[in-house]
């Protein structure tokens, strides 16, 4: 039986277990989250402020900061009422700005891949930043992941959460038009993470934002993910050239380890030595989701971790989701715990329109032009 977060914070407190091993979210299921917590994290070389936002809602707790939108933790309980951080992160500002391979991070302008760091829109080729290799990835090398986001934090019912803007100006990193991002962070009394993604232009432009946690649902630094269950509601995917740029083929997943429309370990069939698996090092791929694009988010993704029993759930309103297998860590990086990361330590599971949209007319369109508004919502629901 799959519990939600109520269940498993009340019957934990049935059960005795200690108030010190819940923290307060027993009194949060009932009263409300706490009001954001703000404390400084760290400087930049220009003496910039780093701060982290401390929440707390419905057994969730989160810890943001204004660097990058970063999702620096998260921490939720597993069947026995005992926390952990589940998403992968640095104890310090240096890390992120030298090192981080998008750890938790807000990404744009446009998330994934764009091939050879170009498109053309209305008749014009833009050349943008490249970062891997000769493409464009996650919005160049100084993507929104690497600024500075104003952030307001509020509670608003039984709600708390924190809004964050970012203006891109017209030509930073090569894209059109200056445009104003709004993201706001949510949790709900019942512990759920909603992301809501705002965003206008003044100039036509393309637009795809996401995050990037990297996700172990047995806690960060504890080993692999191979373990993991996971269910992906996707008949097709788009393959990749060497470069991981989508062919602009929509390929079936049936018969190929790409399948995850019953629930199998993430590390089932990670070497079975398809040609896709042997270029990515494992999975970096879009996953084609059989809903399309809808009005409300949909349950599309489900993993869980069986050794502590916690699930993640996603639901989304975007046509593509990105299953990253966590390919190139590489044991260089040592995370918040302490511990080293290696290949295969996390996964990512990136909501989102599908890599380098820009370049294939038989993709989702992302283009966003003067009086429109790009919105868009994913959520995240845990359980054990």
């Amino acid at each position: 039986m799959e519990l939600n977060r109520r269940t498993v914070i009340a019957g934990a407190a049935a059960a005795g277990i200690a108030a010190t091993t819940l923290g307060t979210g027993t009194a949060q299921a009932a009263s409300g989250g706490k009001k954001p917590v703000k404390e400084l994290f760290g400087k930049l070389a220009d003496g910039t402020k780093v701060y982290r936002w401390s929440l707390e809602n419905g057994g969730t707790r989160l810890k943001v900061l204004n660097w990058g939108g970063v999702v620096q933790g998260l921490e939720i309980p597993d069947r026995r009422g005992h926390y952990a951080n589940v998403s992968l992160g640095f104890d310090n500002i240096e890390d992120y700005v030298a090192k981080t391979p998008y750890f938790g991070a807000l990404i744009g302008r446009y998330g994934n891949r764009i091939a050879k760091g170009q498109f053309t829109l209305d008749g014009k080729t833009y050349q943008l930043s490249v970062n891997d290799g000769v493409n464009s990835l996650h919005g160049g090398t100084q993507g929104f992941d690497k600024h500075i986001w104003d952030v307001e934090p509020f509670t608003k019912g039984s709600d708390v959460g924190l809004v964050l803007h970012y203006t891109s100006i017209d030509g930073e990193m090569g894209y059109p038009g200056t445009l104003k991002a709004k993201v706001t962070y949510t949790l709900t009394k019942h512990g759920d993470w909603r992301i809501d993604y705002e965003a206008t232009t003044d100039k036509a432009t393309v637009v795809n934002l996401t995050s990037h946690v990297y996700w172990n649902l047995a806690g960060e630094g504890s080993g692999t993910i191979e373990d993991h269950e996971l269910s992906i509601a996707a008949g097709r995917y788009t393959p990749t050239d060497t470069g991981l740029i989508p062919t602009g083929e929509l390929a079936k997943v049936a018969g190929t380890p790409f399948d995850f429309r019953k629930t199998k370990t993430v590390g089932r069939d990670i070497r079975d030595g398809h040609v896709q698996q042997v270029q990515a090092k494992g999975y970096d791929h879009n996953w084609v989701l059989d809903k399309g694009i809808t009005a409300k988010p949909e349950h599309v993704a489900t993993l869980r971790d069986p050794r502590s029993g916690r699930t993640l759930k996603i639901a989304t309103d975007q046509p593509g989701l990105q299953f990253y297998s966590g390919n190139f860590l590489d044991g260089t990086l040592t995370g918040t715990g302490g511990k080293t990361y290696r290949q295969g330590d996390a996964l990512c599971l990136e909501t989102q329109h599908f890599p380098d949209s820009p370049n294939h007319a038989n993709f989702p369109s992302t283009v966003l032009r003067p009086g429109q508004t790009y919105r868009t919502t994913t959520v995240h629901t845990f359980g054990c």
